[in-house]
């Protein structure tokens, strides 16, 4: 096998490592892979680059137009996936594993780009929640916005996921506006550098958007300042290490980390060995410690099981660890396959033995493959018999095929010994009792970025204890690192500077590309049904004629719909009412009035309503009461070729003025 040079990628141009880059070898026998690093690269000429190249040329996006690239992106990687799984062997992981980390990462771009053109808007602006009325007038009022930092973020990668690693941490920051750099582990960059050079092929992203940096990171954070993000996956003594330079303690850069994560698995106490959640518990934690051969932030390390049932648990997972084929991963029969490197195995068999004194070994041989050439070891399964005593179980992560069951003896045994992880990124209860698991969010959410309630009616909809997803929080707080790396878009929020302003209802709308009530109304021309997308001002403003609400209608309405609620039908009942003057108009009845007041009824642009947010009634309608409807065009998203999403506050005025009714009604109108 010809040795690959793992090169660097600054500036726009390709540098090669140097001669004393680190030498990679094959954790399946040993071979040299290639050599990584050294490389002649002037780290603040990359960080300068990618803030005003790659970071200028993102900001002058929209959101959906960066989520627009994201999809092509996965796109361009998905078709060509095919060619890193015979890579993807090199570093120990099987068929599976290969899916999970490229697969995975792919559909990490899919998933961040619906989400920026669903939940984001088509504008360079995020309005974070409503207006906020700081005055009685509403003339002076308040709006939290985010924006793109103006600074680069920094991604330094673990070895075990070298392309979901990287495109996770990618498709937040680039959807946010900010460009990367990306840091991968040394042992499996070769991976993430092929992965990314065919992101550079693509030419979907604008020159410094992204580079890598393969090899060490030099002075790159004597140039980092308060703009600048960096987002590590490691080690909590090396994030220690890292987060005391003076780019965070001093010059304010933001540090987010994901580090050692002590997760663990409950079988609840409702659980019996003939029980579904039983069986379902034992095959989780079989494929928690085989896949990627253990080597996951979030595989289960700590077994938690009710005092009577650890015996027949720990005899059920060793059946099915019997059957686990540990060799070469390029065979598909294979299970398990190595670890990532010698090294790591060596660290592995010394955590464990750490684990030995305080536990007895129930599974496994940790002398197997000892003359191997290869980083291939056995599944090792612990059994303490008193996880009070033991330290080393809850605070010694042995970062590999290596678990351990404990016995607990109620439901708060159970959860104190899930807390003594002191911070973990999951743990899964498998139980069918729901007040269990409520139990359970009271007392352990606080230590958990994510908790996962298996049972019976999950079944195999259940995605896994240990499979991290882009719409949910990917973090944890204590030893797990306090990040929140995704969480859908609150993983794009870290990329962003929040940021309140203040003025009135014209100034706030032009700064936040949307209509804000008080803002200044567009009467002039058609109505606006009667406008395409393109030519549709926001702003654009129907004020209909008035309608007189009679008690027939209220009673017709009534008789048609079968809603006989007494506010409705019976006056003293409804005058006892502390909300009612008497009896008043249905809700529903005043809103399809509204639309019978503002709708144009011809075949147009606006090609369909499908619903309606936010509806408020304010004010009751009495008989003899009248309505009109003020219909504004509040904001507008592109969706295709064909036709744009527009968004209209809707508010109903009874004869005085006074607000009755407010919603925001959506349409699909044509281009």
């Amino acid at each position: 096998m010809t040795a690959r040079l793992v090169s660097s990628y600054c500036e726009g141009e390709w540098v090669a490592p140097g001669a004393a880059g680190s030498e990679i070898f094959s954790p399946l026998d040993g071979a040299l892979i290639g050599s990584c690093g050294d490389g002649d690269i002037n780290f603040e000429e990359i960080a300068h680059f990618a803030r005003t190249h790659g970071g200028n040329a993102l900001r002058a996006m929209t959101f959906h137009q960066r989520a627009h690239r994201l999809k092509a992106l996965a796109t361009y990687l998905n078709e060509r996936r095919e060619q890193l799984y015979e890579l993807s062997f090199l570093t120990g992981a099987t068929w599976r594993d290969a899916m999970i980390d490229i697969d995975g990462g792919i559909s990490t771009l899919f998933v961040y780009s619906s989400k920026g053109r669903r939940e984001m808007p088509d504008s360079k602006i995020y309005r974070d929640g409503g207006i906020e009325q700081l005055s009685q007038s509403g003339n002076f009022l308040g709006q939290h916005i985010c924006t793109p930092r103006l600074g680069v973020g920094v991604h330094i990668n673990a070895f075990n996921f070298p392309a979901w690693g990287m495109l996770e941490k990618m498709a937040p920051t680039l959807l946010a506006g900010v460009p990367a750099i990306v840091k991968p582990a040394t042992q499996t960059s070769f991976l993430t550098q092929a992965c990314f050079a065919m992101m550079i092929e693509s030419k979907i992203f604008p020159p410094g958007s992204i580079q890598l940096i393969a090899g060490g990171i030099g002075d790159l954070f004597d140039h980092l300042g308060a703009q600048d993000i960096v987002s590590f996956t490691g080690s909590a003594q090396t994030a220690g290490k890292l987060k005391g330079h003076e780019a965070f303690t001093v010059e304010g850069a933001r540090f987010m980390a994901e580090q050692d994560s002590l997760n663990a698995t409950v079988l609840g106490t409702d659980c019996t060995v003939e029980s579904e959640e039983f069986t379902m518990a034992v095959r989780e934690v079989v494929r928690e410690m085989t896949t990627k051969a253990g080597q996951k932030c979030t595989a289960i390390r700590r077994i938690i099981v009710p005092s009577n049932l650890t015996k027949e648990f720990s005899k059920a997972v060793t059946g099915e660890l019997t059957s686990i084929s540990v060799g070469d991963p390029r065979n598909k029969e294979t299970r398990m396959g190595a670890l990532v490197s010698h090294r790591q195995k060596t660290d592995v068999l010394a955590k464990a033995q750490m684990l030995a004194e305080e536990a007895e070994l129930v599974f496994g041989d940790r002398e197997q493959f000892s003359s191997h050439e290869g980083a291939y070891m056995s599944p090792l399964l612990f059994h303490c018999s008193d996880p009070d005593s033991a330290t080393n179980i809850h605070s010694v992560e042995a970062f590999g095929p290596v678990a351990t069951i404990m016995p607990y003896r109620d439901t708060a045994h159970a959860i104190e010994l899930v807390n003594r992880g002191g911070g973990s990124l999951v743990a899964s209860i498998f139980t069918n009792d729901n007040k269990l698991a409520r139990e359970f969010v009271e007392g352990a959410a606080a230590w958990h970025g994510r908790l996962y309630f298996a049972n019976r009616h999950t079944g195999k909809e259940g995605t896994g204890h240990g499979s991290p997803l882009p719409h949910m929080v990917h973090g944890g707080p204590g030893r797990a690192g306090g990040g929140e790396e995704l969480g859908g878009i609150r993983g794009v929020m870290h990329y962003m500077q929040r940021t309140a302003i203040q003025g009135n209802p014209d100034l706030l709308g032009a700064i936040t590309d949307s209509w804000v009530r008080g803002s200044q109304e567009i009467h002039q021309g058609p109505h606006p049904f009667r406008m395409h997308f393109g030519e549709l001002e926001i702003g654009k403003t129907f004020r209909s004629k008035s309608r007189q609400i009679t008690l027939e209608d209220i009673e017709h309405f009534a008789e048609f719909t079968g809603d006989n609620f007494y506010a409705h039908m019976d006056e003293e009942a409804a005058s006892a009412n502390p909300f009612f003057p008497g009896r008043v108009a249905h809700g529903y009845l005043l809103l399809s009035f509204a639309a019978g007041l503002f709708v144009d009824p011809d075949p147009g642009p606006v090609l369909a309503n499908y619903g309606l947010d936010n509806l408020r009634f304010l004010k009751p309608v009495s008989p003899g009461d009248s309505i009109y409807v003020r219909l504004s065009a509040k904001e507008k998203t592109n969706r295709n070729e064909e036709y744009g999403e527009v968004l209209w506050d809707v508010e109903l005025f009874n004869q005085d003025d006074e607000p009755v009714a407010s919603y925001n009604l959506l349409t699909m109108n044509a281009h």
